[in-house]
C-alpha cells in the first residue's frame, strides 16, 4: 500500500507541473472475444466453411477496433479511427455503421471528468441521438501489482460495473440446462446472430484496469476514469482495450468539446430505445423460422 500512496503523491505534485493548454494523444485497440460465436456457428450444419470463414472475418472487422482518445487535464474526446473497406467487400461501410452503435464504437464520445459528465452522439438505423448523462462512479479496489505497459510502469485496480443493456459486446449465451434430452441438444441452433433468442447481456461484468501514474491524468478509454494516472489497459466482461500509441503534449492539437446533433437522452433511455428496437428484430427473425425463412437476426452482408 506505501507503493501506492507514494505513486499518488507524486501525480498530485505532476499535476502542478502541467500547463494549462497541455493535450495529450492515447490510441487504443480494441478486442472482444468471439469464441461463443465460433462455437454456434461450428454446431450448425448450414454453415459451410467458406460461409464461416466469411463470417469469421467480419466479426473480426467488428469486433477489433481502433480508437484515439484525446485529452487534457479536465475532459477528452474518444473516437473511433476510421478505416478503408477492403477491395471486394460491397457493403461493408453500412454494416459497421449498423453495428458500431451496439458494439462500442460509433460517434464521438466526450468526457468532463471535473464536471463528471459525458456526451456520446450516436447514429442507430438511421435516427441520431445524443446521450447526455453523469459518468458512472466505480468503486475502484487499488492493488499494488504492477505491470509495464509500452515503458510505463502501471497498476492494476478492479471494479464491478453494471453492464449497458445497449452494448452487445458484452452478449452471452445462456447456458444449457443439464437435464435436456439429447434430441433436444442436437437441434440446429436457433441462430448464429447477436441477437439469439437464447442469449442475453448480463446485469453486472467485471472490470480489470492498468493505470500510470507517471502520466497524472484520472482518464482513460470509453467512460473510464476515476484512478490517479492513466488508464492504458482495461478489461470489461469480453472486451478489452489496450494502449498500443502515447503522445504527450501534441503540437497538433485537437477542439475538446462535447458533441450537439441528435435526439437528446439519457444512457437508461437510449438502453430502453435500443432494447425495445432488438426485440422487434428478434420477433421479426422468430416469425421468418416460423414461416422457413429464419437466418441470421443481423447479417453479415454480401
Amino acid at each position: 500500500m506505501n507503493k501506492i500512496i507514494i505513486t499518488i503523491a507524486l501525480v498530485i505534485v505532476s499535476f502542478t507541473s502541467f500547463a494549462q493548454d497541455f493535450q495529450g494523444m492515447a490510441v487504443y485497440e480494441s478486442k472482444t472475444s468471439t469464441a461463443e460465436f465460433k462455437s454456434r456457428m461450428e454446431g450448425n450444419k448450414d454453415i459451410t466453411p467458406e460461409m464461416q470463414k466469411m463470417f469469421e472475418e467480419r466479426m473480426k472487422s467488428m469486433f477489433e477496433k481502433t480508437f484515439v482518445l484525446n485529452f487534457d487535464k479536465n475532459a477528452s474526446i474518444y473516437k473511433e479511427e476510421e478505416k478503408l473497406d477492403a477491395p471486394g467487400t460491397q457493403g461493408g461501410g453500412n454494416m459497421r455503421m449498423m453495428t458500431s452503435s451496439f458494439l462500442g464504437g460509433g460517434g464521438t464520445q466526450y468526457k468532463n471528468i471535473k464536471e463528471k459528465i459525458f456526451t456520446i452522439d450516436k447514429e442507430m438505423m438511421g435516427k441520431e441521438f445524443l446521450i447526455q448523462d453523469t459518468l458512472p462512479k466505480l468503486d475502484w479496489k487499488m492493488s499494488q501489482e504492477t505491470k509495464e505497459i509500452g515503458g510505463y510502469m502501471c497498476f492494476k485496480a478492479t471494479a464491478k460495473q453494471k453492464a449497458s443493456q445497449s452494448d452487445f459486446r458484452n452478449f452471452r449465451m445462456k447456458k444449457q440446462e443439464e437435464n435436456k434430452g439429447k434430441k433436444e441438444a442436437t437441434e440446429k441452433p436457433k441462430s448464429t446472430g447477436l441477437m439469439a433468442s437464447d442469449g442475453e447481456i448480463p446485469k453486472e461484468i467485471e472490470v480489470v484496469a492498468w493505470y500510470t501514474p507517471e502520466i497524472p491524468v484520472s482518464n482513460g478509454p470509453e467512460n473510464y476514469f476515476g484512478l490517479p494516472g492513466l488508464i492504458l489497459e482495461v478489461s470489461a466482461g469480453k472486451t478489452t482495450l489496450l494502449c498500443s500509441k502515447i503522445v504527450m503534449n501534441v503540437k497538433d492539437k485537437k477542439e475538446i468539446k462535447a458533441p450537439t446533433n441528435g435526439k437528446v437522452v439519457t444512457q437508461k433511455e437510449y438502453d430502453e430505445i435500443v432494447t425495445k428496437k432488438m426485440e422487434e428484430l428478434k420477433e421479426m427473425n422468430q416469425s421468418q423460422g416460423r414461416n422457413g425463412n429464419g437466418g441470421m437476426q443481423m447479417r453479415m452482408g454480401r
